[in-house]
């Protein structure tokens, strides 16, 4: 039978339900028992002993709040009882020593993937079009719609007709009896065995609502940010559309893609509509362009690739009660895997990592390392400050509801993502990856806002932890979906990849758990495994403009 209560860290004086335990009832604990004072639902938690006012909340080890009225043993801990509180940091002296875990499993195991000329090891094979400004948009859309159907891109929740089949049948003198008999429909894979370009995996056509107005600084971080996403690995080369009149112009974004990639070599065209005669020959400019594109893009075929050339992002969203226990655990577990085979990681969402800053400065491979992330958290903090806001306003209703009552304890359980591994660099929005081993990327906690940042930076593979569930996808990086909790992934099975349910009933360990997500991964950067969020086009891309966005 399993469990039903939970001490996740030696040092913690509070239980998590693991399941709903009714008041009144017993909860064994530690060679007795635990009388609950009121219902506790599943995913909160209980005191283990008596809290006076003021006393301090531990869970995962660290500091999560603070008592503000007693709360007896066996009572339920709330937004009622309890506020944010979060240990302080500083940049000092630290002999972490990493125990990396056994790899054996996968040691001289590779992944088919397209070899770039920078020597980058792409996932997915893209060709992206994309806006400067969003007074491009609508353009952006009549390309999709020209092309990406006809191409043979199209996601598994749309179906197409095929119009062809009837043409040719009326014109070698079918009656309308034989017409009407035949089968018009064709399916997400009729249409992929048509694809003009097979070695292509796609069209990604990207809007936003940035490249003019607001500040100056917003436009030339989005040009950094699509300079990102022209050098992420996954992308064969691109289509820029521009105005011509927008802050974000033509020569800023070429100066932030020369600074990232000076010896940058795919194919890119830059079409500006004011340049041109009409709409309608830009359109079809860009339609010519894109498709000379595709003829190159198409020579790409997968090759082996050693494991170390894997740069995965790890992110969650509608975490709940369980997510620090289960998934986040378990993704933190290939993390470490990943990373002791000779890859790379990145853990994002700064405002997450609110009351565990000493850990990962702790866990730095130098100062130098530390004291960025430390400056980096200290002026996040304070802009959300002089906004009138904080970290401590970072959980939404949902992870509220669930049994995430206080930001620290959120980031105690989100940074679980990043498994134990030292931390080997510390970037800030936009900054590229270039270090192998657990990288910490400065973004918001916003869910899209974070996966857009990591695939910028140069991620080539996602993982999401979700307790709650969302359709979240990149356009570029495959973004593999995790659950917390059995119940999610059977009712949300059409969007989430894998259950860490499991470790909550007993049948897997995190070790076992990140075993078998590092075993999947290797499938979906081959090629062999499409994640449910390619699978139903679910590409979303909203860069982060650098007011406060928690």
């Amino acid at each position: 039978m399993r469990p039903k209560t939970l001490k996740v860290h030696p040092a913690d004086n509070i239980i998590a339900a693991l399941d709903h335990l009714p008041a009144g009832s017993e909860a064994p604990w530690n060679g007795s028992v635990i009388r609950l004072a009121e219902d506790i639902p599943l995913k909160h938690k209980f005191a283990e002993n008596d809290l006076q006012e003021g006393d301090e909340i531990i869970m995962y080890g660290v500091l999560v709040g603070k008592a503000t009225r007693p709360i007896p043993k066996g009572s339920r801990i709330s937004r009622e009882n309890v506020h944010h509180q979060a240990n302080p940091f500083e940049v000092r002296e630290s002999h972490f020593q990493w125990a990396a875990p056994d790899v054996s499993r996968w040691q001289g195991k590779t992944f088919d993937g397209f070899h770039r000329a920078d020597g980058q090891v792409g996932t997915r094979n893209y060709w992206l079009v994309i806006p400067l400004v969003f007074c491009e948009n609508r353009n952006i859309k009549v390309l999709q719609s020209a092309m990406q159907e006809q191409l043979g891109y199209i996601s598994e929740r749309d179906f197409s007709v095929d119009i062809q089949s009837l043409i040719q049948k009326y014109q070698g003198g079918a009656g309308p009896e034989e017409i009407m008999e035949t089968n018009v429909l064709m399916s997400p894979q009729d249409l992929r065995s048509r694809r003009v370009f097979p070695n292509v995996d796609g069209i990604k056509f990207l809007t936003h609502d940035g490249g003019c107005g607001g500040i100056r600084q917003d436009s030339e971080a989005l040009c950094r940010l699509l300079a990102g996403y022209l050098t992420n690995p996954n992308v064969a080369g691109a289509t820029v559309l521009s105005l011509g009149c927008q802050n974000a112009q033509i020569p800023v974004l070429e100066e932030a893609l020369a600074r990232i990639a000076p010896d940058f070599a795919k194919p890119l065209y830059f079409l500006e509509q004011q340049q041109s005669a009409s709409e309608r020959e830009f359109i079809a400019e860009a339609v010519r362009k894109t498709f000379a594109g595709l003829i190159e893009a198409n020579k790409a075929v997968r090759q082996p690739a050693p494991l170390s050339k894997l740069v995965l992002g790890l992110e969650c969203g509608g975490s709940d009660g369980f997510s620090g226990i289960s998934a986040n655990p378990a993704l933190g577990q290939a993390s470490d895997y990943l990373v002791a085979l000779g890859g790379t990681t990145v853990l994002s969402e700064f405002p997450e990592l609110n009351g565990v800053e000493q850990d990962l400065i702790d866990r730095s491979i130098n100062q130098d390392i530390a004291a960025k992330f430390a400056h980096l958290m200290q002026t996040y903090s304070l802009r959300a400050k002089q906004a009138g806001s904080g970290f401590d306003m970072n959980p939404s209703p949902g992870n509220i509801k669930d049994g995430l009552i206080t930001d620290a304890m959120k980031s105690a359980g989100a940074a679980k993502k990043g498994g134990t591994s030292p931390v080997t660099d510390v970037l800030d929005y936009t900054e590229q990856i270039v270090r192998p081993g657990l990288n910490l990327l400065c973004t918001p906690g916003n869910d899209v806002e974070s996966t857009t940042a990591l695939a910028g930076s140069g991620c080539n593979l996602i993982v999401f932890t979700t307790g709650l569930g969302t359709p979240t996808g990149n356009p570029v990086t495959p973004t593999v979906k995790m659950s917390s909790n059995t119940g999610l992934f059977e009712r949300m099975n059409d969007i989430i990849d894998v259950d860490a349910g499991t470790v909550i009933s007993g049948e897997d360990t995190i070790e076992t758990k990140g075993a078998e997500l590092m075993d999947y991964l290797i499938q979906v950067a081959s090629g062999k495994a499409l994640t449910k969020a390619e699978r139903l086009s679910q590409d979303d891309f909203i860069p982060w403009k650098r007011g406060v966005s928690l």
